[in-house]
């Protein structure tokens, strides 16, 4: 995970890897278990509560599913206090470099709210599978700003140009794919909300 640019560099990673270690304690599971149960390896998941590895985009997708969490949960747990006013340059962007995937939370969870908001940017040909949902029946509304995105839900393959708008209930896998080699990459919105 990278701050924005023009912030200071903070140990995000640091405390991802932190919260990881404590989310795997707090549920009483070994390193085997946990590998058992996200089908990550022993050895990657020890890296990263180590925080000697990054986590992919897939691996972290894994880790929320066993966790029960959205992506952005997690990352936000692993925030200072996030404010009312959540101005650009605060707002946490997240690269997995190699499915060329950047993720913006714009308005990250928060006590008492429902609803987040995040910025996905997909780089042409790039695609990311999430192999299940992290919480089931989770609300998602999918706003293509620019390009197009490939989404499949529940084996249905949806093809979300600009202006677009693909909202649906998540309750099993799913793969966000940019057609390439084309224009660029896809930039979308993405509303979250908790069932």
């Amino acid at each position: 995970m990278r701050e924005p640019e023009g912030v200071e560099p903070t140990s995000v990673d640091a405390r991802l890897a932190a919260r990881l270690g404590e989310l795997r304690t707090e549920h009483g599971w070994s390193l085997d278990e946990l590998s058992r149960r996200s089908g990550v390896s022993r050895s990657t998941l020890s890296r990263l509560e180590r925080g000697e590895l990054s986590p992919t985009a897939a691996q972290l997708g894994r880790l929320c599913t066993v966790y029960e969490r959205t992506m952005s949960r997690l990352l936000t747990e692993v925030e200072a206090e996030p404010p009312q006013l959540v101005r650009a340059a605060r707002q946490t962007v997240w690269r997995d470099e190699a499915s060329g995937f950047v993720r913006r939370s714009v308005s990250p969870p928060h006590a008492g709210l429902r609803a987040e908001i995040i910025e996905g940017t997909l780089d042409a040909g790039a695609g990311i599978a999430y192999e299940q949902a992290p919480v089931p029946g989770l609300e998602q509304h999918i706003w293509v700003l620019e390009g197009t995105v490939e989404i499949t839900v529940e084996n249905t393959v949806h093809t979300v140009r600009e202006g677009d708008c693909l909202r649906f209930r998540l309750r099993g896998p799913s793969h966000f794919h940019c057609p390439g080699p084309g224009p660029g990459p896809v930039r979308y919105a993405v509303m979250i909300v908790l069932p």
